[in-house]
């Protein structure tokens, strides 16, 4: 029985996505539940499964194309079998002088073979690194930017003149750009242009937060089966000062300002596929080993692309921690429609004076960027002060004051 597979249904923030990789071809056995296509839009990467346990009949769309939700990408035979490799059938005398490129067709991917025609590349002479020999995409970029490099020298009738040329190649590599990548481009450009985004910075003494840390990490790793870090200290001191500054904690919808009575917390995440920021809901009634692995959880689903749109969406406050890269100090971009995002930095020793002498203390540089149409300078510099006296004072986060 012949079924279509369908592209998943996105949601009403996305509006089309793009086939990212086929991880199985036209003739290749798939069991019941296994990954068959990425599909990548501009937040996250949605996984299509097979049916039932059959092979795919034809992938109607390939690598790098863009499709529309619930499109109909592929069609696929329910209990049918794999197709015989072609290794192990014997090939008839007069099939010998068969031109190579009809071997080569059979296992090029959809991607590939669109790239081969286009710029005429005999299949035959490309080596395929894919599962079973498959010639993928890169596979023919590859041949075609070595032939470039590789181009014959035909030697001339008569010496030529000498011509100087530059040490070393130069060479190039265009990659269009993902979804994601694309998406966030465009965010943060529309937060520069529709925004009066100004930054407020500070400075912290780490050493109180360094030294909490030392004393309970031991017995918090034992006792949650995590270890303590930076960032949750910092999430609850954050939901404390937005309690403290509500209007830091709303977002602008029109002309309305919508204030929130809950602190959402969208903590800035790196990956491979560009820069996410999952959210931690009702960060008020989160422990801090509740902080700690929920951003341990989604440090791993942003590294595999295993984010889900839901837990991406929302936020009234953004944290992003450049320290971790080594950045001394940045301004970070407003995530819209939030007012205000945090950048915590290096830890880095220095001379500081305090009572008078010259002490060496850990000190770190806080950067908030807010948006001046809704948060007046006073209220940010406060807001920013709060944090930092809760970070050099954990006690005050405890006894709220």
């Amino acid at each position: 029985m012949s079924i279509e597979i369908k592209a998943p249904v996105f949601p009403e923030s996305v509006a089309e996505g793009t086939v990212a990789t086929w991880h199985k071809q036209p003739g290749e056995a798939c069991s019941r539940d296994e990954l068959i296509v990425d599909i990548e839009t501009d937040k996250v990467v949605l996984e299509v499964v097979a049916p039932a346990d059959g092979v795919i009949e034809e992938v109607i769309k390939g690598e790098g194309d863009t499709i529309e939700s619930g499109e109909v990408i592929a069609r696929f035979k329910e209990g049918a079998a794999a197709a015989p490799a072609a290794a192990k059938a014997e090939p008839a005398p007069e099939a010998a002088a068969a031109p190579a490129a009809a071997s080569a067709d059979a296992v090029l991917s959809p991607a590939a073979r669109k790239l081969a025609e286009e710029k005429g590349v005999d299949a035959s002479a490309v080596k395929g690194t894919g599962k079973s020999g498959l010639v993928t995409k890169e596979d023919v970029q590859n041949h075609i930017d070595g032939q470039k490099s590789a181009a014959p020298v035909v030697p001339a009738a008569a010496p030529a003149p000498q011509v100087a040329l530059a040490a070393g190649e130069r060479p190039e590599k265009r990659v269009a750009m993902t979804r994601l990548r694309a998406s966030i481009a465009k965010r943060l450009v529309s937060a520069q242009q529709n925004a009066a985004m100004l930054t407020t910075f500070n400075e912290v003494n780490m050493k109180p937060l360094m030294d909490l840390r030392k004393q309970y990490k031991d017995g918090f790793e034992k006792r949650h089966g995590i270890k303590l870090g930076f960032m949750s200290l910092f999430v609850k001191a954050a939901t404390e000062a937005l309690k403290r500054f509500p209007m830091v904690n709303a977002s602008i919808d029109g002309n309305d300002i919508v204030y929130h009575g809950y602190q959402d917390i969208g903590v800035a995440v790196s990956s491979d596929r560009g820069l996410v920021v999952p959210v931690l809901r009702d960060t008020d009634a989160m422990g801090l080993a509740d902080v700690e692995k929920k951003i341990v959880e989604y440090g791993t689903k942003a590294r595999d692309g295993k984010l889900g749109i839901e837990e991406m969406t929302g936020g009234t406050f953004t944290i992003s921690n450049g320290g971790v890269f080594g950045s001394l100090m940045s301004t970070p971009i407003l995530n819209p429609p939030q007012t205000a995002i945090l950048g915590m930095h290096k830890i880095q020793e220095r001379p500081m004076a305090v009572n008078g002498e010259v002490v060496i203390l850990p000190m770190m540089y806080l950067a908030l960027s807010y948006d001046h149409r809704m948060i007046d300078g006073k209220e940010a510099v406060q807001f920013l002060v709060a944090i930092k006296e809760m970070v050099e004072d954990p006690a005050r986060i405890l006894l709220d004051v």
